[in-house]
């Protein structure tokens, strides 16, 4: 029996957005096929629990679960995810040797970076096929991050092998149409690569409206108008035009900024609401994944960003979950980038650049006075998600790929 491989960092119970991604994935795959295994190669850390120590092996859903040794110094440290990520890779070179088949399929994502270059030397060696899902691209998000390592010849010696490894793959499944176009200037082919969009489970996340909404009541938010984001608070987005906004509506009790999850940025941005004296900003941790519903729809409208210079090189995933709950965007960044391009179309919410306050103070004033969060209006926003977005759809397409 041929089996399908896939390489992570992180997967189920992780929380994690690549974490969930695999997980709905193959969970979908494995329903669908008779005559494959699907086998994960991750770690038995979780995203922000370096310390845990989940099953070395585990059969679930009907997927095989090889967690390996890793070491466990997290997030926090840059040079101790280094020597994770390194721990991670010497590990994952001897179980994939031992899973890997003549005709398997080894799919390796972007998390450690560059995981590729292990996937792809086993995947020749055994004779298997290789697929790259690409989440982001490095070292080119290292470099306009500013890390020290992705310049000169190191930079360029790294997308060296990495853009080696794409040229080996059957495919390299994108997640959005900027990425490809990435790709395509770096040489690689159109028939290498593939456009699947990121998703939400649309049996999971449904509106929940505000008078069903415990969260809302809860949190102390059932009266107000709620600016929201949810996700990843990490370097790659933008948040001082979100800290200047909330500023400038300090006075206004009738808004709240909900910032839900954590990330790199965090603390600072903690402190910052300290030092402004911000009372209208509302902190609360990663909700479990039961809770997506109820957490996404509490806010009215929701903050999407991305620093302009990441355009192309990551998408953020949150969107997905948005409109699944039929909730507006605000997205801060790149005027001609992949979101604002899809807001605008689509009439889904509003697109500013980064540092203009003044019309994020404007779009979210207009919002409460347009009160577009009415029934029809969320359905159109939830219709936009179910005829594109779905976890269904990508499930279906990524199943296509493979028996291709």
């Amino acid at each position: 029996m041929s089996k399908i491989i896939f390489i992570n960092r992180f997967f189920y119970p992780d929380h994690s957005a690549t974490s969930q991604m695999l997980t709905d994935l193959v969970f979908g795959l494995v329903e669908g096929i008779d005559d494959e295994e699907i086998h994960i190669v991750t770690s038995r850390q979780q995203y922000d629990t370096p310390d845990a120590l989940l099953e070395k092996y585990e059969l679930i859903n009907k997927v095989h679960v090889h967690r390996i040794w890793t070491s466990r110094f997290g997030r926090q440290n840059l040079l101790g995810r280094v020597v994770d990520y390194l721990s991670f890779y010497i590990s994952s070179i001897f179980i994939l040797f031992g899973l890997t088949k003549k005709n398997d399929i080894v799919v390796a994502k972007t998390d450690p970076p560059l995981i590729s270059v292990i996937a792809a030397g086993v995947a020749k060696v055994k004779g298997a096929h290789l697929y790259n899902w690409l989440q982001d691209l490095f070292p080119e998000v290292a470099a306009e991050l500013g890390m020290k390592f992705a310049r000169g010849w190191p930079y360029t010696m790294l997308k060296k092998v990495r853009n080696k490894t794409l040229m080996q793959a059957k495919s390299n499944i994108v997640i959005g149409k900027a990425i490809a176009n990435k790709l395509r200037s770096e040489g690689i082919p159109d028939d290498k690569i593939t456009i699947i969009h990121n998703w939400a489970d649309e049996d999971q996340i449904k509106l929940v409206s505000h008078e069903q909404n415990t969260l809302r009541y809860d949190w102390g938010l059932s009266e107000k108008f709620v600016v929201g984001y949810s996700g990843n608070l990490g370097r790659s987005h933008d948040f001082s035009t979100i800290l200047a906004a909330a500023e400038s509506l300090k006075n206004n009790d009738d808004i709240r900024f909900l910032l839900i999850g954590g990330g790199a940025q965090l603390e600072s941005i903690k402190q910052e609401c300290i030092d402004r004296k911000l009372s209208n900003i509302v902190f609360k941790p990663y909700q479990p994944r039961d809770m997506l519903s109820e957490s996404l729809s509490v806010s009215d409208i929701h903050l999407i960003s991305l620093k302009p210079e990441l355009e192309g090189l990551i998408l953020p995933c949150k969107f997905y979950g948005i409109l699944a709950v039929g909730r507006p965007v605000i997205f801060i960044g790149a005027e001609d980038g992949e979101i604002a391009e899809v807001v605008k179309k689509e009439s889904c919410g509003y697109s500013i650049t980064q540092g203009d306050t003044g019309n994020l103070i404007e779009s979210i004033l207009k919002e409460i006075n347009l009160l577009r969060n009415t029934e029809d209006g969320s359905k159109k926003i939830r219709k936009l998600f179910d005829d594109s977005y779905s976890k269904k759809r990508a499930i279906t397409e990524f199943a296509e790929v493979f028996r291709r």
